[in-house]
């Protein structure tokens, strides 16, 4: 070969992989295999561009894109693949688009269940046929991938894979909407003909191989190992293609489907790749905090996002789809003491967070940040809050806004913007399964209306009176046949005994019986909620279920402006008893507060949602 090129005489020599021919080929102009091209130049097309620039002594060295002039597609091409979509029953002017899950490599490939769900997501969402590509040697990738597609969607899948020359398969990327794939050679010729694309990266380095199309999305999984571009895994595991969900590849696709690149409208921010979140107090606090998760994943969707919760709330969080990892910090048991808490911020230390964002200030988390060596921590200017790097002053007590404005008024301070923040708590099949066959034991049909009651708390200064609770349960299931379902947790259960032994209506206890996520099963059953203030008020706020909510104590930090229940048909009731201070547990009016709240106001609340239902 080398003699062969030698006799050729060539006057150029362009060698991009610096190979013996390119110094033995005598030529009088030549890439230099000692140029040692910038590290700002980043991307391969652009390295390979700046080589060649550098030998043709192009001064300044641009690297615009340049023209597809050089792939040439013949007439016979065209008539080819005008004659396959047609016998697809594609018609003319019909938008399509392209899925090619293989790669040469097996470490760059997303799962085959994954492009199935992605496949299946597009067609139903935005109505387009999906044809798959790929080489001959791909068409078992392809053929697992359409085999998985569920339901009437597979009908609008077509395979071309091994049925396409190179030529042909620019004509099909020509004519497609966009493609989704993974880092591949379909990719990179997507690129070349400037085609949309969403790219799918494990291992490899998106910066150096992405999509370079003005429309190429990547979604990729920043865990702390990544990039690595190793052929094998050193933890033989791929986590950083695992952990890629449908929804974020769906994301992606109605990302270039509208047309918006990774560089253009709305722009990602890319400075921070792994994020920690920490809320490590109560259910209600945890539920508040829930949009914070979906507005950073919004702002960095390649993130990868973990957050620290105790381990009473990990159900509120676990299953949160804009969530990578739930870590449990459990502060009474394995943390407690100080190998625990050592071993604790260790393991923090090792997942290479880039920054955390503590939700609920306390000495602990402070501490625990600090000592895994997160370069940034964002967090409330109190208890130990000069280990913070990002302090915002601690005004919470006053209670001016909503606990969830204030939690995102920490991702506020880093200039990422709220714009749809909502509460979210996953309601999993195995709580919803749970909470059928508890009712069904209990002798409740599916189609027997039930109303929920909470009547614990936290501290006597939050609970309405049992008795008020057992008059306005029993009215409104004497009016709309409700059966009552009484929620509490372990401490709590003589409280609701004593309620199901005022109420004169069918009563379900479910006292001490659930997990916070079963709990979550049987509330969104319910048509209405009446409860204390309260976790469970926020939980049920979150599944779209209509709360009322019974508030006490007249204190700026725990007010119904800070704490009240958040959406839909969700209202609380609260008196100012005329207190000077409020003395909580140490009330000397016998907590008029509360009982200043009369049976025909939660009634008439009650009817007043009912009626709107």
């Amino acid at each position: 070969l080398f003699l062969g090129l030698k006799r050729r005489g060539f006057d150029v020599v362009v060698d991009l992989r610096n190979s013996m021919f390119g110094v033995l080929i005598p030529a009088g102009l030549k890439t230099s295999p000692f140029l040692s091209v910038p590290r700002s130049v980043r991307h391969m097309k652009d390295r390979h561009l700046y080589k060649v620039r550098a030998m043709a002594g192009v001064e300044g060295l641009a690297l615009e894109r340049p023209k597809p002039v050089s792939f040439y597609i013949s007439p016979r091409d065209e008539a080819h693949i005008d004659t396959f979509l047609k016998g697809a029953g594609i018609k003319k002017e019909e938008r399509f688009m392209l899925v090619s899950p293989g790669a040469r490599s097996h470490v760059k490939r997303w799962t085959e269940s994954g492009f199935a769900g992605v496949i299946e997501a597009c067609v139903n969402t935005l109505g387009m046929k999906v044809i798959l590509i790929g080489d001959a040697s791909e068409t078992g990738i392809c053929g697992a991938v359409r085999d998985m597609v569920p339901g009437k969607a597979k009908n609008a899948v077509i395979d071309a894979s091994g049925k396409t020359s190179l030529s042909q398969l620019g004509v099909l990327l020509k004519k497609a909407r966009f493609l989704i794939t993974n880092d591949s050679a379909n990719m990179h010729l997507a690129s070349y003909l400037n085609i949309p694309v969403a790219a799918v990266f494990g291992p490899t380095d998106e910066v150096k191989y992405g999509p370079w199309a003005d429309a190429g999305v990547v979604v990729k999984k920043d865990i702390f190992c990544r990039p690595c571009a190793k052929a094998q895994c050193r933890f033989k595991t791929l986590d950083c293609m695992r952990m890629i969900t449908v929804t974020e590849v769906m994301r992606a696709a109605q990302r270039v489907f509208a047309g918006h690149s990774a560089l253009g409208a709305p722009r990602e921010k890319n400075d921070l790749k792994r994020i920690l979140i920490t809320r490590t107090d109560r259910m209600g606090d945890v539920v508040l905090s829930t949009p914070a998760i979906k507005v950073l994943r919004d702002n960095y969707p390649n993130a990868y996002i973990a957050m620290a919760v105790s381990p009473y709330t990990k159900d509120i969080v676990e299953g949160n789809p804009y969530l990578d990892e739930v870590i449990t910090c459990d502060k009474n048991r394995e943390q407690k003491w100080f190998i625990g808490f050592a071993q604790f911020a260790l393991s923090l230390r090792r997942k290479k967070f880039d920054a955390a964002f503590i939700l609920h200030p306390t000495a602990r988390m402070h501490l625990t940040a600090f000592l895994s060596g997160i370069p940034r921590r964002i967090g409330y200017d109190r208890k130990l809050g000069f280990l913070l790097t990002d302090r915002i002053p601690h005004v919470k007590q006053e209670g001016q806004k909503h606990e969830m404005e204030y939690t995102l008024d920490v991702l506020r301070h880093i200039g990422v913007d709220p714009v749809d923040a909502r509460l979210y708590v996953p309601l999993t099949a195995e709580s919803a399964a749970w909470a059928d066959k508890f009712l069904k034991e209990e002798g409740v049909a599916p189609q027997d209306a039930l109303l929920a009651v909470h009547p614990s708390s936290s501290c006597i200064s939050r609970r309405w009176p049992l008795e008020c609770f057992a008059e306005a349960a029993n009215r409104l299931a004497e009016k709309y046949s409700f059966s009552v379902l009484i929620i509490a947790d372990t401490p709590h259960i003589e409280i609701a005994k004593e309620l199901a032994g005022k109420l004169r209506c069918r009563v379900i206890d479910a006292s001490g019986r659930t997990t916070v996520s079963r709990m979550a099963g049987l509330l969104k059953r319910c048509r209405l909620f009446i409860s204390n203030d309260s976790g469970p008020v926020h939980v049920a706020a979150a599944l779209g279920v209509p709360v009322i909510s019974l508030f006490g104590r007249n204190q700026k930090g725990l007010s119904p402006l800070r704490w009240g229940p958040v959406g839909e048909n969700c209202i609380f009731l609260h008196k100012d008893a005329g207190c000077m201070e409020c003395l909580a547990h140490n009330c000397v009016k016998d907590f008029a507060c509360l009982k200043a709240i009369t049976v025909d106001e939660v009634v008439q609340a009650a009817e007043k949602i009912l009626a709107r239902r």
